[in-house]
């Protein structure tokens, strides 16, 4: 029977059935594979560190699907380029589209394009939010999902 143990990092422990792990930097330490799926942003900026990487060994697979600006990403190319990680499967960099060339020529790297929302049910539901919000437009209705420009001006 396949089996893999779970554990999770985040600010405070939640209810749920795998192991809380306080510290990042021991949970890497304690996995085979490191999934990312956090909010990007500045509290969460290099947060995979090199020191995170390090600790997740020559062994280990880190899988980033949240945001590129959550790795430190210079060291995960240092520590994929000299064996200190054993592979990556990025779907984020950290300049997005354009993933840093040096990350395309590893080998051990699969690079893939930000492609979350790709579902046939997520893309109807997105072009029907889209109709949805021209018809309030033009009934003089208020927005569905306005969008406060102000902060771009």
């Amino acid at each position: 029977v396949f089996g893999m143990k779970i554990g999770y990092w985040n600010r405070r422990p939640r209810d749920v059935p795998w192991s809380y792990h306080p510290d990042l930097t021991a949970l890497a330490r304690d996995s085979d594979n490191l999934v990312i799926a956090v909010a990007g942003g500045p509290e969460t900026r290099g947060l995979i560190s090199a020191r995170v990487i390090e600790a997740l060994g020559p062994d280990g697979l880190l899988v980033n699907v949240a945001r590129g600006s959550v790795i430190d990403e210079p060291a995960l190319i240092a520590a994929l380029s000299d064996g200190r990680l054993g592979a990556a499967a990025l779907d984020v960099y950290a300049h997005e589209p354009d993933p840093d060339p040096r990350l395309a020529a590893l080998s051990n790297v699969t690079l893939f394009p930000h492609h979350a929302s790709g579902t046939v049910e997520t893309r109807d539901a997105m072009a029907q939010l889209m109709v949805d919000n021209l018809d309030a437009y033009f009934a003089g209705r208020p927005l569905v999902t306005p969008v406060d420009l102000s902060r771009y001006l």
